[in-house]
Formats: C-alpha cells, structure tokens, sequence
C-alpha cells in the first residue's frame, strides 16, 4: 500500500513537470507535432484583399475616386488594400490629399505594387503606403519639382523653392519616419543636389546612406584623422566598429545574382530612380511580386484579389478633359454661335453650344485643372460681347475686351495652378504649366480653323439638305426677293398708255386692259392725254406726256 501512494505521488510529480515545461515553451503549445515528432507551423488565417489600380496621371478626380473605392473595400470586410500603380504623376495637391487619406487609414493595411512605372505624385504615394512591392521590370521615384521656361528647363528660383519642394518635403520626410525608409533617399527623390552615399561597417556588417561630409569624415583617406586610423589598423591587422567602407555590392531579387553598386548610390545632378533591384536593395520594395497570385502568396489572402476599378463617370470625366475631346468641344460651340446668329430666334444650335461650353469649363474644374475665376473670366468676357452687339453700338472696347477674356479663360482651364503665385493670371514658369499652355494654344487654333471650315461647309451644302434647311436657310436669290409684279408685266418703263383721270399729279392710268395707279413727274395731266412710263418701283409707277 505504502508503494501504491509512492507510485502516485510520482505520476502527480511527473505530469506537473510536463505541464510546465508545455507552458513554459510558448511554441509547444502553439505548433502541434507532426508524425515524425517535429513541429510544424500553422498557417496564417486568409483575409480578404482588393485591388485598386490608379493609372494616368493623378488629379482631384483620381483623389474622390480613390477614397471611394477604398471605402467600399472596408465596407466589404477588405483587410488588406493593394494599390497598383502605373502612372507618371500628376498634381501635387491631389497627391499630398491622397497620402494623408492612407496614413489616416487604420482599418487595414495598404500596400503599394508598383505594376509598371510610379513617378513624380506615384512615388509619394506609394511611400505613404505600409509597405511598397515592384512587379519584375518596374520603376520608383523621380519625384522633383522641375522649373520650366520659354528658354527651356531653369533652377527653381530661390522664392519659388520653399513654396514648391517643402510640402514634398514634409510628406517624404513623413514618410521615411512612419515607413522606416532612409530619409536621405526620400529627400534625394525631391532635390537634385543631394549626394548620398551607401557605406557598411567592416566589423559589424551595418548598412548606411550618408552625405557627402559624412562619408569623408568616416572613410576617405584624404581625411587626415581618418587615415591615420586605417594606417594604425592596418598595421596591427584588425579593424574595429569604427572603421567603415563603400558598400560594393547588393543582391539582385531578381536574378539572385551579385550587382556592382555604382557610388554615390545618387549624385548631385540626378533624381533618385530606382529600379525593382535597386528599390529592394536601399529598403523600399519589400518583395518582388508580378502576378496577382504572388500577391495572395504573400498576404495570405483568402483569393485573388479583386479590383474596384473606377465607375464610368469617374473615367468619363477623365476623357472628357483629353485635348480631342476638348477641341471638339470647342469646334461645337463656335459652329453653334455662328448658325444660331445666322438663323432667326434661340433655338438648338445656341442651346448646344451652351450645354458643350458648360462641359468645356465643367470637365477641367471637376479634375482640379480649371478654377473659379477662369470660369468667370470667360462668362464675363461672354457678357462684354453681348452688349457690344445689342447694347453698345459699333465693335470697340467691350466687344475687344470681352474676346481677350475669353482666349484667356480657355487657355487657362489647360494650366494647373502654380505655387507662389497670388495673382491668377500669370506667365507660366513650371514645366507642367507650359506644357498645359502649348496644350490650351494648340488646341484652341486647331479647333478654330476647324470651326471655320465647318463653317464654310455649313452656308454652301448643308442648306441644301432636307434635314438642314430649317437649320441654316438657304442663300435667297435675286428673283426670290423681288415682289410680284402687281400689274402682270405691264406699266414697265416705256409702256405706253392713256390717262382714264386728270393727273393732280397722281391718278389712273390704263395700259392694256389693266387700270395702275401713275404718278406725273409733277406735271398735271387732262382726262385722255397719253402718258409714257419713264420709272418703275415696285408698285409706285412715274410717267409723263407721251412724245407724238
């Protein structure tokens, strides 16, 4: 009995033991063991993704667009977003809105795959993204402010840097901190003179972007501190954690195969653009996904994700401030003023071109392209040449005031804003607002001579159309403006015929078998003179003593 209670005690003993050294090892309890008694991982629980592509270039539209549909994916239980970027930038403003959108966004993670190319405002946002992937063939950065003039391209001027490069700036800056990417390298994707340089410590293996001083202070052998440190170590043979070098090499992930680093890693004339490899080497990319199902290897999503794409309106107001588009817009509303002041009353030629001016102004102020006052510049300039016409007589100063406001209003729905600027009309300096300015130009002489070829076509052919003849009246001709002859061809000039009264000067003379109503040319006349037919006006007939 004695040795029954011993064996008790020892089980007890036993299985207390087991007990706690199962809770003292968090992965035996967690990891089951396989068959051949060595744990095996569980899984990762699936969670839903999406995927929302951002192509073109970004705009207020893009900004609305985006929000929207990443809404709807975190009404749908969407736990991971993926936004697929191919696009070469866009406005800053659009741009900075959409990355304080995904730092705010807590309910899921956001991840920015770079499909093809994300430059400029594609760059900033996929930095503001928790995590960045690179398709195999793809490219990240470039996203400087570039300062164009009519001479060509110039350095930002010293009033116009603060204004233009600080809210990048602040936002990469943000970025890196949050993100954990090297600050220096998101400042040198905004400035062009930075220099960095990519070091390792020899002792350590640590990795480290560095300016220009600081790698001199720490590794070249022009410095004389520095050199007499690498000469002392290498004399004794060792080195320590103080003593640095240039990185040589990195890792390709795409081709597993050694790349020869090129220092500085970005120069003092350059952007930083990175390639997959490169983005991956200095910590951008964190992996290299191409396909939608390497992505949902990588998040363990629960399928493929699917993509919200953007609603037709959102697209349709897109192709509505291409420059085709707009410069047939254009062509419509002239074609439209010139039949509607060519045809009597307000009918639907007049309320066409209002309804294609109003898409015109609408469609660039919906995307951020066109403000206020450029709407109100051209409704002005309208208004000046209305009452030129039917208030102010002649054409002078408000018809030629009201045309130059108008030019000016459209040209200005091309260019987007500029930063510095307090006055709204302004010559452009940024690269972006020529390029809008060339567009506007282009676009609006193209239309012109467009609209007067139509023109053309409209007064010679069109008014001998069915369809088109209540549109555009055809040109009356001689014969269709004289009235007809009250008197049947007789009393023309040189007719002869007798007075049936005395002419006081006026009075009735008969011609034939037709009574017409004659005037003397002031000479009166008895009953039964002849009188000859010396003019003819319409109804009015002149006459005088017929010569025996």
């Amino acid at each position: 009995m004695n040795h029954g209670w011993v064996t008790a005690a020892i089980g007890v003993l036993v299985v207390s033991v087991c007990a706690l050294g199962t809770f003292g090892d968090p992965q035996a309890s967690s990891e089951p063991a396989s068959s051949n008694g060595s744990a095996s991982p569980i899984p990762a629980p699936a969670v839903k993704g999406v995927l929302v592509p951002i192509d073109g270039a970004i705009s207020d539209v893009t900004t609305e667009s985006l929000k929207r549909r990443i809404e709807k994916a975190l009404s749908d239980g969407a736990e991971v977003i993926v936004l697929k970027l191919d696009t070469p930038g866009g406005q800053v403003s659009s741009a900075l809105d959409i990355c304080s959108y995904l730092k705010n966004l807590t309910q899921a993670k956001t991840v920015a795959w770079v499909r093809d190319d994300a430059y400029s405002a594609g760059s900033m946002i996929a930095v503001a993204c928790d995590e960045i992937v690179m398709s195999r063939s793809s490219t990240l950065g470039d996203s400087g402010v570039i300062l164009g003039s009519p001479m060509g391209a110039e350095a930002v001027p010293e009033e116009l840097k603060a204004k233009a490069e600080s809210p990048v700036l602040e936002q990469f800056r943000d970025s890196a901190r949050l993100r954990g990417y090297d600050r220096l390298l998101c400042e040198s994707m905004v400035r062009s003179t930075m220099e960095v340089w990519w070091i390792e410590n020899q002792a350590t293996g640590e990795r480290e972007f560095v300016d220009r001083l600081t790698k001199r202070a720490r590794i070249d052998d022009s410095d004389p501190a520095n050199r007499g440190v690498l000469e002392k170590l290498a004399s004794l043979g060792k080195t320590d954690e103080s003593t640095w070098k240039l990185v040589e090499t990195y890792v390709d992930p795409v081709t597993q195969t050694e790349v020869k680093v090129e220092q500085p890693v970005v120069s003092s004339t350059e952007l930083l653009t990175m390639s997959q490899s490169r983005a991956h080497a200095f910590g951008f990319a964190k992996a290299i996904v191409t396909t939608a199902a390497e992505l949902q290897a990588r998040y363990s999503l629960s399928a493929l994700p699917a993509a919200i794409e953007a609603s037709w309106s959102e697209k349709f107001v897109g192709w509505l401030t291409s420059m085709p588009v707009r410069g047939f817009l254009l062509i419509l509303v002239f074609l439209g003023v010139y039949v509607e002041f060519n045809t009597p009353g307000v009918g639907v030629p007049g309320l066409a071109a209002l309804v294609c001016l109003a898409i015109f102004l609408g469609a660039p102020y919906l995307t951020g392209l066109a403000n206020v006052w450029e709407v109100a510049l051209v409704l002005i300039g309208i208004g000046l040449i209305v009452a030129e016409i039917f208030v102010i007589p002649g054409f002078g100063v408000a018809g030629i005031s009201g045309l130059v406001l108008i030019i000016i209003g459209l040209l200005a729905t091309f260019m987007p804003e500029e930063p510095g600027r307090s006055f709204p009309i302004y010559w452009p300096q940024w690269e972006v607002g020529l390029a809008g300015l060339k567009t506007g130009v282009v676009t609006l002489g193209g239309s012109m001579v467009m609209s007067l070829v139509g023109m053309v076509l409209l007064s010679r052919y069109l008014p001998q159309m069915p369809y088109f003849r209540g549109i555009v009246p055809e040109n009356p001709t001689p014969s269709g403006v004289i009235p007809e002859d009250p008197y049947r061809g007789l009393a023309r000039v040189g007719d002869v015929g007798t007075c049936e009264s005395a002419l006081r000067p006026a009075g009735k003379a008969r011609f034939g078998s037709m009574l017409v109503d004659v005037v003397s040319e002031g000479e009166f006349l008895d009953d039964g003179a002849e009188v000859e037919v010396v003019e003819r006006y319409g109804n009015r007939v002149v006459v005088r003593r017929a010569e025996s």
